[in-house]
C-alpha cells in the first residue's frame, strides 16, 4: 500500500454508490491514470476493495484507518507554514474540539497558518479545494494520523 491509496480510496467512498471511472478519479486527485489503476490493484489485494474493483469494502477500510493508519503513515507536526487547515484545526473536528495548535497542509493557496503536516498525496490540498466531502474525509484522517486520543475517537465517531 502507499499512502496515496488511502486518497484514492476516500474519493470513491465520497461518490458513494455512483459510478465512477478511473479517468474522473485521476482527474479529480491530479493522480495519473497508471497511478490510480496500481492504487485500485494494491486496495483490492489488501481487502480494501471488491474482487471487481468497484465496490467500497467500508468495513474493512474503517478498521484500516481506525488501527492501522497512524503506524503506517505517521504524522509528525512540522515549522509553522500557510496553508490547508486539517485534522483538529478543520471541519468538522472543529466544531468539537478547541486546541492552541492549528495543523495545515503546506499549500501556496492556502490562507490559514498552522504546524505543518504532510498530506498522504502532495495534490491532496488541490483536490480538496475542488470537493469539500473529500476535504472532511482526509481532515478526520489526519486527526487520526496525529495519534491524540480524543481527537482519534471523534474522527473515527464522524467517519
Amino acid at each position: 500500500m502507499r499512502s496515496q491509496d488511502i486518497v484514492v480510496l476516500l474519493k470513491i467512498a465520497t461518490l458513494r454508490t455512483r459510478e465512477w471511472f478511473v479517468k474522473e478519479l485521476a482527474f479529480a486527485l491530479d493522480i495519473s491514470q497508471s497511478e490510480v489503476s496500481e492504487s485500485l490493484n494494491r486496495s483490492q489485494i489488501a481487502g480494501l476493495l471488491s474482487a471487481d474493483k468497484k465496490r467500497l469494502m467500508k468495513n474493512n477500510l474503517l478498521d484500516f484507518l481506525e488501527h492501522g493508519l497512524r503506524y503506517v503513515y505517521p504524522a509528525e507536526p512540522g515549522a509553522i507554514q500557510r496553508g490547508m487547515p486539517t485534522a483538529h484545526s478543520a471541519l468538522p473536528l472543529n466544531n468539537y474540539i478547541s486546541a492552541e495548535e492549528s495543523y495545515v497542509w503546506p499549500w501556496a493557496e492556502g490562507e490559514a497558518r498552522g504546524q505543518a503536516i504532510e498530506p498522504l498525496h502532495p495534490g491532496v490540498p488541490g483536490a480538496c479545494a475542488k470537493d469539500p466531502v473529500l476535504y472532511e474525509f482526509l481532515a478526520l484522517v489526519d486527526a487520526i494520523r496525529l495519534g491524540r486520543v480524543r481527537e482519534k475517537q471523534q474522527a473515527m465517531n464522524e467517519l
